[in-house]
């Protein structure tokens, strides 16, 4: 007679993602979580401070290069550069982040993966805690230089700064997801991946405005998630219209990548053990 609370595998089950399965192993998934983090800050001498100099640094570059040298402006007389470039940054560095973290995750797990069963998909969910926890340092960060340089936010960038980071960490989730199965398999997709990455940050609004792009080749610049997330907060920050537009095709472009990367996961996922 089977316990109320016990769980049964069965083998040559459909391929479609278990939630119940996941909820169920949900400790372990907090488990991983928390790993992560004390891993990413024990021993280290700046500790959450990387999250912060980060973006910081790179504020400092893009700001001497690309406003003072190129003339590269926020596009909102109101708004200092540095503002504008490290509120981009502080969302794109999460979404990079992400999608780094998560496409090796299985690879980091492996001693785990090969010994214990549970849910694969459980150690790329897990591994985006981290960056969404160096996000809010660098969110606490960004309260300070609005401070510093005397500039007074709306308040709805205040309420849309989760919904915005939503946005971006779904996309980075799926792109991510689907890394890390195929990484699985062909390990130069370690390799590979933090150059595509950086690639990805000159086609996507970071450092630049929306509006440096013509208006007829901004939809293509949405199918990125991280356009979308980005925009939308700026927006609400400095007091532009949300270009609710550009978000819900860069939601729609979210989701078609989730549900391919997580078919793509599942038909992947039962040789993970024999090539690992």
């Amino acid at each position: 007679m089977q316990k109320q609370n016990e769980l049964v595998i069965k083998s040559g089950q459909s391929g479609n993602i278990s939630f119940k399965e996941l909820w169920a192993y949900r400790e372990l998934f907090f488990f991983f979580s928390w790993r992560d983090i004390k891993v990413r800050y024990k021993q280290t001498f700046i500790g959450a401070g990387w999250a912060i100099l980060q973006p910081v640094l790179a504020t400092g570059i893009f700001t001497l290069f690309f406003n003072r040298v190129a003339g590269i402006s926020s596009g909102n007389a109101n708004i200092p550069y540095p503002i504008f470039a490290f509120l981009g940054l502080m969302y794109w560095n999460s979404f990079s982040a992400t999608i780094n973290t998560v496409a090796n995750s299985l690879l980091t797990n492996t001693g785990v993966i090969t010994k214990v069963y549970f849910p694969r998909l459980l150690p790329p969910l897990s591994a985006a805690a981290l960056s969404i926890v160096d996000f809010f340092f660098a969110a606490a960060f960004f309260v300070i230089l609005l401070v510093a340089y005397r500039v007074s936010p709306h308040l709805l960038g205040f309420v849309m700064l989760i919904p915005a980071l939503a946005l971006i960490q779904y996309g980075a989730l799926a792109i991510g997801i689907f890394f890390a199965a195929l990484n699985v398999k062909y390990r130069d997709v370690r390799t590979a991946l933090p150059f595509l990455t950086q690639l990805m940050l000159f086609v996507t609004p970071v450092i630049y405005p929306v509006t440096l792009v013509p208006e007829q080749f901004r939809i293509f610049l949405y199918i990125n998630p991280a356009t979308g997330g980005i925009t939308m907060i700026r927006a609400a920050f400095f007091g532009s219209p949300i270009p609710w537009t550009g978000v819900i095709i860069s939601f729609i472009s979210a989701s078609i990548m989730m549900v391919a990367a997580l078919a793509y996961f599942k038909k992947a996922e039962r040789n993970f053990v024999d090539i690992i």
